[in-house]
């Protein structure tokens, strides 16, 4: 009696395993086969050009006779989404354009490091691969402000002008005292496993920009989370902050050109350390060298340009015409 109540919980366990196992197996494969479908139904806004065997998305807004690139944040999942209010300022008297890494946005996926070197010269064969000349404004949102430090050290000659909107330079981490953030690998589980799917249908504010009520539209927003669902903490987004590092070690010796104007947008919100140290006064630290520099405080928080496209536009018109 007892030996056969035992048998029948053993094989009531294993049916159970069995059947979690193969929902999960479900799960994914339908997971997977969604993201085709979406993938077919969505196609990239902007060209695809090949850099080192694989696609980036080249995304170009308006015509004018400056060129600026956008450069985006870690981990921000759909790049040209995101800056879409931006561009639509900017695109107005300047040709504006988003080059997506790999990792974010239609770009592919790519098994190189995620140097500041790889990175750069990606930006740079995607460009002239879209047949897009310079020199550019790059304007870096958070850790491509290190990526633009970079450039303009390796390759001035391309750079006209450099704008960050609250960018992470190298010099940040000693100034503050602060840790490098990483993210552990077995994150990069997340979106090829439908898990990124779950977690955004069930807290789907928590993955869409801070804006008021029109600044993006519901077709963006929608799109928003579906490519947050293909890229979602996948192996580029987590080898890029594990690379931060070494990054900052290449380039804490940088500083900006004393010969390329720079201006900054940080949050206005401004508070200092018990060192007396705040994010203005490391910014003006970092330009007391460049003959032309601007710092604007502007009302937000890290992404300003969810809310401020408008006024930043005005002032990159005024910066960069020299008024």
């Amino acid at each position: 009696m007892n030996t056969k109540k035992k048998f029948s919980f053993r094989k009531a366990i294993k049916y159970i395993s069995v059947s979690l196992v193969s929902l999960v197996v479900l799960w994914v494969a339908s997971h997977q086969i969604m993201v085709l479908f979406e993938k077919n139904k969505y196609e990239a806004t902007g060209q695809l050009v090949e850099v080192g065997g694989n696609s980036l998305h080249v995304h170009v807004e308006g015509e004018g006779p400056n060129t600026i690139i956008l450069l985006p944040g870690l981990g921000t999942s759909a790049p040209v989404l995101d800056f879409e209010p931006l561009m639509n300022e900017l695109s107005k008297s300047n040709r504006v354009v988003v080059v997506e890494p790999f990792g974010y946005g239609w770009s592919e996926k790519t098994e190189k490091d995620r140097t500041v070197e790889n990175m750069v010269e990606e930006v740079r064969t995607a460009l002239k691969e879209a047949s897009i000349e310079g020199p550019y404004i790059l304007m870096p949102h958070s850790i491509g402000g290190i990526y633009s430090m970079y450039y303009a050290n390796t390759y001035p000659e391309e750079v006209e002008a450099i704008v960050g909107i609250d960018p992470t330079l190298p010099a940040a981490v000693d100034y503050f005292d602060v840790p490098v953030p990483t993210m552990p690998g077995f994150l990069r589980a997340v979106a090829p496993s439908g898990i990124a799917r779950i977690v955004i249908a069930g807290n789907e504010e928590d993955f869409l920009p801070l804006a008021a009520e029109g600044t993006y539209s519901t077709e963006n927003l929608e799109l928003t989370k579906t490519l947050t669902v293909w890229n979602g903490y996948n192996k580029n987004i987590i080898m890029e902050p594990n690379e931060i590092s070494n990054n900052i070690a290449k380039t804490i010796n940088m500083s900006f050109p004393a010969d390329i104007p720079v201006m900054i947008f940080t949050p206005k919100e401004e508070k200092t350390n018990p060192a007396g140290k705040s994010t203005i006064t490391f910014y003006k630290e970092q330009l007391e060298n460049v003959e032309k520099n601007k710092i604007v405080p502007l009302e937000g928080h890290h992404y300003l340009h969810w809310t401020n496209a408008e006024e930043m536009s005005k002032h990159v018109g005024e910066f960069i015409s020299g008024s």
